[in-house]
């Protein structure tokens, strides 16, 4: 036996292996934040897939929800990543641990942000291309009749405790829907708001209501969100606009909701490559409505909704990863 050769040899595959253990010790174990809505739960998913297939973790998802989840990373330093992080609905605490350097924030995982607004289905916008915004389809009560008196026009609402359904009522008086012949339609509950749109998708019927953008109702039933024809005044839509019982609202703007994946101090240092990634990783809510659908339609869990994305977007997926993660991903699935 050469015993140079041998040591040289040696001495290169022990280099070789130090270095793979290297850059899977980068990433090491990580947690993501799964969160309990079909959006984020797919997400979650499809970085646990592509971070555990294409960088070598050893990435599991742990239960979470925007304001226990978001606060914990900022005061425990735990999970490692939010891959869906609402911030505007803790603004505070975000604005706490991004400004200590505790919080770190990563690409917007929603391209488009969070779309809250009233909408139309595309049939009528098609139908109808004068009617584009809020002073546009006040003009037009006869289009959207409502279910108890057909003289009115019908604007249907969230259920009672949303964020939203404060807005809508408070907008439907600050623009003069009543005076213009529009009722507020009380829908319930959210399966029965959903419902009412279905409904009227059968039957290609009117609707105009409520509602928000990443969705698997948006994803199956086309809708197209109204302008409101004024830009967000911060300063009105905290006085009056989102605050139930304020008597004196206004026209406003609704802000989109800010989406980021967020990361802690710890985990960003840690690993760079997938910080690469999360710093990249961003679909639309025509991407995100789409697939959800799909999951709905087809009673998937988020794991199979992640494979199926991978399995169907890979012009997208690869533009997130580096060249040696993208065939390692391609490969796994």
């Amino acid at each position: 036996m050469n015993i140079k050769f041998f040591s040289k040899t040696g001495l290169a595959l022990g280099i070789m292996a130090f270095s793979g253990w290297v850059s899977a010790s980068e990433c090491g174990d990580v947690t993501i934040a799964n969160m309990n809505w079909q959006s984020a739960e797919v997400m979650a998913n499809v970085d646990k897939l592509i971070l555990n297939a294409g960088y070598g973790c050893n990435a599991d998802l742990v239960t979470g929800d925007t304001v226990p989840t978001i606060t914990s990373m900022v005061e425990k330093g735990r999970p490692d990543i939010a891959p869906e992080g609402w911030i505007d609905l803790v603004p505070e605490v975000a604005k706490t641990g991004i400004q200590s350097g505790n919080l770190v924030q990563a690409a917007s995982s929603l391209s488009d942000g969070g779309s809250q607004g009233w909408w139309i289905p595309k049939y009528i916008a098609d139908a109808h291309p004068d009617i584009k915004s809020f002073d546009d389809v006040k003009k037009h009560p006869e289009l959207f009749p409502a279910p108890d008196d057909a003289k009115k026009g019908a604007i249907y609402n969230g259920p009672q405790g949303w964020g939203g359904t404060v807005v809508t009522a408070q907008f439907y008086k600050a623009y003069g829907f009543e005076k213009a012949g529009f009722v507020l339609v009380d829908t319930g509950s959210a399966a029965a708001l959903d419902g009412s749109i279905a409904k009227a998708y059968e039957r290609k019927a009117p609707w105009l209501g409520f509602y928000w953008a990443p969705t698997a109702l948006l994803g199956k039933y086309p809708m197209v969100k109204l302008e409101n024809g004024h830009a967000v005044d911060p300063v009105e839509w905290k006085r009056c606009n989102t605050v139930a019982d304020c008597s004196d609202p206004q026209p406003n703007g609704w802000p989109i909701d800010r989406v980021f994946t967020l990361t802690t101090k710890s985990f960003s240092t840690r690993s760079p490559n997938v910080m690469a990634y999360l710093n990249k990783r961003a679909w639309s809510n025509e991407t995100v409505n789409k697939l959800i659908a799909w999951m709905t339609d087809n009673q998937a869990t988020g794991e199979e909704g992640a494979k199926y994305f991978l399995k169907n977007n890979e012009a997208l997926w690869r533009q997130w990863v580096t060249p040696e993660a993208s065939g390692k991903i391609k490969a796994a699935l």
